[in-house]
C-alpha cells in the first residue's frame, strides 16, 4: 500500500473512531451511574446548581446587610413591585412549559417539545425585557450601580441572576437546534432535563430574591 493509500486508510479509521465517539458520547444508556445511582452527567448538574447556591446566597446576604444603610428614599422606594410580579409570573410559567416540554419528548412528541422550548425561551426574554426595563427607571430616577451600597447590592444580585436567566435561553435555544438534528429522542432526552433541573434552579431563585428584595 503506498503511502497516501495508508495515510486514507488511516484517516477513515480515525473518522469511524470519532463518528464511534460521538455516538456513544449522545447515547443516554451508555452513560454509567454514580454510586449514588444518579447519571454522573446529571450528578454533575446537582454539584454546579450547589456551588451556584452558595454564590447566591453571599449575594443575597451582602444585599440585606447593605438595605439597612440606606434610606428608603436612596433607592428602595423606587423598585417597581408590578413589574416585578409580573416578571415572577413569567418565570413560574416559563417552569411550567419546561416541565410539559419533558413530557412531551417523553411521549415521543418531538415537535410539541420543540414548541414549548421556543415559548420558554420566549419567557426568557420577555423576563429580562422586564427586568431592563425596571433598570431604565431606577437610572432615571438617579439610583444607578455606584449611587451607593444597596445600590450596587441591588444590581450585583439581580444581575448576577438575569446572567443566568440569559445563559438558560442560550442553553434552550442550543437543545432545540440539538432537536431538530435528531439530537434528542424519547430515548435520549437527558439534555432536555438537565435544562430543565437549570431552568427550575433560576426560577427558583428569583422567587427568594423577589420576596427578600420587594416583599420583606
Amino acid at each position: 500500500m503506498s503511502a497516501v493509500g495508508k495515510l486514507e486508510h488511516g484517516a477513515h479509521r480515525a473518522g469511524q473512531a470519532l463518528e464511534t465517539v460521538v455516538d456513544q458520547a449522545h447515547s443516554q444508556e451508555l452513560h454509567a451511574a454514580t454510586s449514588t445511582g444518579l447519571d454522573h452527567r446529571k450528578l454533575v448538574m446537582w454539584v454546579f446548581i450547589a456551588s451556584e447556591t452558595i454564590f447566591f446566597a453571599a449575594l443575597m446576604a451582602t444585599y440585606l446587610v447593605n438595605r439597612g444603610k440606606v434610606t428608603p428614599e436612596d433607592g428602595p422606594e423606587h423598585l417597581n413591585l408590578a413589574v416585578a410580579s409580573f416578571n415572577t409570573f413569567i418565570l413560574l410559567f416559563s417552569s411550567l412549559t419546561m416541565v410539559m416540554a419533558l413530557q412531551a419528548i417523553e411521549n415521543a412528541k418531538k415537535r410539541r417539545m420543540i414548541f414549548l422550548l421556543a415559548a420558554t425561551a420566549l419567557w426568557g426574554l420577555v423576563f429580562l425585557g422586564g427586568q431592563v426595563y425596571e433598570y431604565a427607571e431606577l437610572i432615571a430616577n438617579g439610583i444607578t450601580f455606584d449611587s451607593n451600597v444597596w445600590s450596587s447590592s441591588f444590581f450585583a444580585l439581580t444581575g448576577f441572576h438575569g446572567t443566568h436567566v440569559f445563559v438558560g435561553i442560550i442553553w434552550i435555544c442550543m437543545l432545540i437546534i440539538r432537536a431538530l438534528r435528531g439530537g434528542i429522542t424519547e430515548n435520549n432526552h437527558l439534555a432536555v432535563e438537565l435544562g430543565g433541573l437549570y431552568w427550575h434552579f433560576v426560577d427558583l431563585v428569583w422567587v427568594v430574591l423577589f420576596t427578600i428584595i420587594y416583599l420583606i
